[in-house]
């Protein structure tokens, strides 16, 4: 008789907390769902950095193509300002009218311009002279290009926005909070876990020592 009068406040009491949650058992749970949430999105972001720094610096160098991003919309729609051109270096003989080239103009500051080809000779030494114009353009370009070296770039697909993505980074502002605002959450995140789990170990050598008491 006595055994059972000890044992059954016990098990009340255990059931009673059990179905009963704390105070902060809700709060708990909203954090768990935000800690879940900032893991993911600093997992994505991570994962994203490192694609874009392996696709723009590593694998020009090991497989060869070159990126440029789309400045002007003269290539609308096909490419848009802020796209990203990918070329791969091909043979002036493996080039025909229709084929969007990446090249230096041979006027003003010879800058680097993405165009269709609308005209196209190619001599006995390797040397092709084209003409271009953009999409969007009403007309030909004013130049007539000469290709040397017997290669040129060819466009061989477009990767939309990332261009503006990777100005958005280049911004003195966005770095600074990657560089400080991402490790100064991560250790807040710690912190706060590290406060809120003392009081659950204290709750739980409490009861235990109760336990002791009451056996």
């Amino acid at each position: 008789m006595t055994a059972t009068l000890v044992r059954h406040p016990r098990v009340s009491r255990t059931a009673a907390t059990t179905a009963t949650p704390g105070p902060g058992k809700g709060r708990g749970i909203g954090w768990k769902v935000v800690q879940f949430f900032v893991r993911v999105i600093s997992t994505v972001v991570m994962v994203v950095a490192v694609a874009t720094f392996l696709f723009l610096a590593v694998g020009p160098r090991v497989l060869g193509y070159q990126t440029s991003t789309m400045l002007t919309g003269s290539m609308s729609p096909l490419i848009n300002p802020g796209d990203v051109v990918v070329t791969v270096p091909v043979s002036v003989h493996d080039l025909k009218v229709g084929d969007i080239i990446t090249y230096h103009i041979p006027v003003e500051d010879q800058r680097v311009e993405t165009h269709r080809i609308i005209d196209l000779a190619v001599n006995n030494q390797g040397t092709a002279t084209v003409r271009t114009k953009g999409d969007a353009n009403n007309g030909a370009d004013p130049w007539t290009a000469t290709l040397a070296g017997g290669q040129v770039d060819r466009q061989v697909f477009t990767i939309p926005y990332l261009g503006n993505a990777i100005r958005a980074l280049r911004d003195p502002v966005v770095l600074k909070v990657l560089m400080y605002g991402a490790p100064a959450a991560l250790v807040v995140m710690v912190l706060v876990a590290i406060w809120r789990k003392k009081p659950e170990n204290g709750h739980a050598m409490d009861a235990g020592a109760a336990d002791r008491r009451q056996h």
